[in-house]
């Protein structure tokens, strides 16, 4: 007996699919992985200002990050060519590193010593994502279309209502804060451009990173330092900040931001850090309960918008399987 053939159906335009037979496009799939990091991100962010609040010191959230995600990628690494670090090398590995690793987050955490939370919430996230684009558009040749202005217009709108706020909100040491914001957007920016340039896979990016961090920070503060202040954390909170600080924000989120550079470039994956400021103050009103001021919210959703007008959310998220088209980062 001959098969019955799945039924075709006409696609407006007149693209043809099977019923049934979906699949993300590698747009869509660069766009997930963007959204669930800067979930990830948001929620980092909440849990870093509450842990500084309870006493823990920017090299405290260095140790629960690289020491839990290097942990748990060794293994990857040692089956992917652990010599020359899968592939990536130590010259470029070490880059990274400095620009992702340990630097990285001192450079956060020592920020909300100075600032609050939506300072931090705001003005990290839309550094990263000037700073993507200007240079990806340098740099890596990456066309600055209407539709990327405007979202970076929208984007500085709601930075600029945010930072308007910076006396009211945090007193006058609060531009010290803002500035450590300012330093971590740009070393990400510059990470964000260098996997795309070399074209380095998001695992592998994530385990060389992690662990040589890991090599640094773990003897160095089992030497030199006081683990005393990790220690006396209860153990409920302990084990929410190496699942926040290690697993989810050290490993998950800097897998999905690797995913969303190599599908859509640097310049469209450097606009997803515009959705932390309203994760940001949406999940810390849910942990904490502290609501956020108006100006905040409302820095917040410009940012937001500017992110949805730039990246082009408006377009089709999901086609056939057949025909699923490769699309350019």
């Amino acid at each position: 007996m001959t098969p019955i053939a799945s039924p075709r159906v006409a696609r407006p335009g007149g693209a043809l699919f099977s019923p049934g037979r979906f699949s993300l496009t590698p747009a869509a799939t660069g766009i997930a992985a963007g959204v669930v990091a800067a979930i990830i991100w948001a929620t980092y962010l909440v849990f870093a200002k509450s842990g500084t609040g309870g006493g823990l010191l920017p090299q405290d959230f260095v140790l629960l990050r690289y020491g839990t995600a290097a942990a748990i990628m060794l293994p990857w690494l040692l089956r992917n060519n652990p010599r020359t670090l899968a592939g990536i090398g130590w010259r470029r590995a070490a880059i990274l590193t400095i620009l992702a690793g340990p630097p990285f987050i001192l450079l956060t955490t020592a920020g909300y010593v100075f600032a609050p939370l939506a300072h931090g919430a705001v003005i990290q996230p839309s550094t990263i994502t000037l700073g993507s684009m200007v240079a990806a558009a340098l740099l890596l040749k990456e066309r600055l279309t209407r539709d990327k202005a405007l979202g970076v217009a929208l984007i500085v709108a709601g930075l600029a209502v945010i930072a308007s706020q910076a006396r009211v909100m945090g007193g006058g040491h609060v531009w010290i804060g803002d500035l450590l914001f300012v330093a971590a957007g740009l070393s990400w920016t510059a990470f964000t451009v260098l996997i795309k340039r070399w074209e380095i896979g998001a695992l592998a990016v994530t385990a060389v990173v992690s662990i040589l961090s890991a090599i640094i920070v773990v003897p160095a503060t089992l030497i030199w330092g006081d683990i005393g202040r990790i220690a006396a954390l209860p153990t409920s909170t302990l084990i929410a900040q190496l699942i926040v600080q290690g697993a989810l924000s050290g490993v998950l989120a800097v897998i999905a931001f690797g995913i969303a550079v190599r599908h859509l470039g640097a310049a469209k994956a450097g606009l997803f850090p515009a959705i932390v400021p309203a994760a940001t103050l949406i999940v810390g009103t849910v942990l904490t309960g502290a609501m956020p001021a108006v100006f905040d919210w409302i820095g917040a959703a410009l940012a937001t918008l500017g992110l949805i007008t730039a990246i082009g959310l408006i377009n089709p998220l999901f086609t056939s399987t057949r025909t699923l088209a490769p699309v350019k980062g």
